[in-house]
């Protein structure tokens, strides 16, 4: 049995992401193929972030997969959707091909999937879920998949199955490391070497997250909490150092610091085996302590990402964040009095949020002083709390085959184009705070007048639709 693993993320065509230029391996396709292999299925992974769609349409002929297995988020919808259309558009060439979707996407959108040619669509965690698919489609065909947790498929009748969650796996440490053999590691490092003079590689300690932030989605984990030995992590570290040559690592987890006696023995694990590596996480404020910021630093920790959305308490509260904006400050401040470099999220226009909210953002930000933040407005991803309380005042109805969630608009306080302006008033007041250089500084104050005067000439027009893309 021939299987394909890929997930349609070109760079390429991602401008954005050319400008910021750090790409990542695809962990969870490399954790299924690795799983898969341990259980006797070779497998193949096509890693898409440095080809064309063309060479992955050529692969998919060349090889002609009794499955291809797809992984799916926000980002490669569309290619997603393009990939499925090709596969059943040459079905003299790829009769039996069987295409299964996992990932993010799919769980609040199956339908939409499955009658856009998909076969199966997998929620929650892929690998055992994939296991038991390629069994079934080892023996036959045209399987009966009513047994089988995680999936949903049309039956012989045309409707839409959805069989009931697969339970999560309970000790994730049964898993092998992720098959990075399978791609070329060092194009990651090579592209990162070139834009930012340092090599990073991506790992994961955990699953799920329990907190409750609205926006967020739980469409994989959900709301579990489980956590990989501390030795198996530094194993994997130190196999990391064995085998390739890069600089750092980026910990994906949602909270790292989450569980203070695990990091406690994970940096004694770090530290005893002399297996420090710099690295890089995020946590929330409620989830740091000076003793755990110093513990972090010891073991080799460069950089904090510390969520807090808004500046406002008010906005934080609606968010469910869970955590106090003046705790989220001096976290930050924390982190970098112990040499580290402190980064935090911000989201604009969230649902209540008015321009007395903004410009606290903007204080909070010049308190804080972090070394780094990322900032972009907010978009509803159909499952979570946002989208629900949104739904209704959606500002007009996207076409699904040709958008995905980050395109939905809503009724704000102000129209979108007036938030795009507040994101410039706020990165340029910001660098102006930031710079000691008196002609630059006039720049920057120019520049963040002009968002202003943009900011209040939206107030004044109201809510019109806008195109603006975030």
């Amino acid at each position: 049995m021939k299987i394909l693993l890929t997930h349609g993320y070109f760079i390429a065509e991602d401008a954005k992401e050319q400008q910021i230029m750090r790409p990542y391996p695809p962990l969870g396709i490399l954790y299924i193929a690795a799983y898969l292999e341990e259980n006797g299925y070779a497998n193949e992974v096509f890693d898409s972030t440095f080809q064309s769609p063309g060479e992955l349409k050529r692969r998919i002929l060349i090889d002609q997969p009794d499955i291809i297995a797809i992984y799916t988020n926000l980002m490669t919808k569309l290619n997603v959707l393009k990939v499925i259309h090709f596969i059943r558009s040459n079905r003299q060439l790829l009769p039996n091909t069987k295409i299964v979707l996992g990932g993010p996407e799919v769980r609040n959108h199956k339908e939409n999937f499955l009658r856009y040619g998909a076969d199966v669509v997998v929620f929650g965690e892929g690998e055992d879920t994939m296991l038991e698919l390629v069994k079934l489609f080892e023996k036959e065909p045209t399987p009966l998949l009513e047994a089988v947790p995680g999936i949903a498929y049309i039956n012989n009748n045309d409707e839409v199955v959805t069989n009931e969650d697969r339970v999560l796996i309970r000790d994730i440490n049964k898993l092998p490391f992720p098959a990075r053999q399978k791609i070329n590691l060092q194009q990651y490092f090579d592209v990162w070497q070139q834009r930012h003079g340092t090599s990073m590689v991506n790992v994961s300690t955990m699953r799920g997250c329990p907190y409750s932030c609205k926006w967020c989605s739980r469409a994989v984990y959900g709301a579990s909490y489980r956590r990989r030995n501390p030795k198996l992590v530094v194993d994997e570290m130190q196999w990391l150092k064995q085998h390739y040559s890069f600089d750092m690592i980026w910990f994906v987890d949602d909270v790292f610091t989450i569980n203070h006696k695990w990091l406690k023995e994970f940096v004694m694990e770090v530290r005893t085996r002399e297996a420090v590596v710099p690295y890089e996480i995020i946590s929330r404020a409620d989830r740091l302590t000076e003793e755990v910021v110093q513990l972090l630093k010891e073991s080799g920790c460069f950089r904090v990402w510390i969520g807090a959305e808004s500046g406002s308490q008010k906005i934080i509260d609606a968010m469910d964040r869970r955590v106090k904006v003046e705790q989220v400050r001096e976290m930050i401040r924390l982190v970098k009095r112990y040499g580290m470099q402190a980064g935090t999220f911000i989201m604009l226009g969230y649902p209540g949020e008015n321009e007395q909210d903004i410009k606290e953002t903007l204080h909070h930000l010049r308190y804080s002083n972090p070394d780094q933040y990322t900032i972009t407005v907010a978009y509803p991803i159909k499952g979570t709390p946002l989208y629900s309380e949104v739904e209704d005042v959606f500002i007009e109805n996207l076409p699904w085959e040709t958008s995905t969630d980050r395109d939905i608009d809503f009724k704000r306080a102000y129209n979108r184009r007036y938030y795009h302006y507040a994101m410039s008033w706020i990165q340029n007041e910001v660098l102006y705070s930031k710079s000691n250089a008196a002609l630059l500084k006039v720049k920057l104050k120019l520049k963040a007048l002009a968002a202003r005067t943009g900011m209040m000439l939206e107030k004044i027009k109201g809510h019109p639709a806008s195109t603006i893309s975030q």
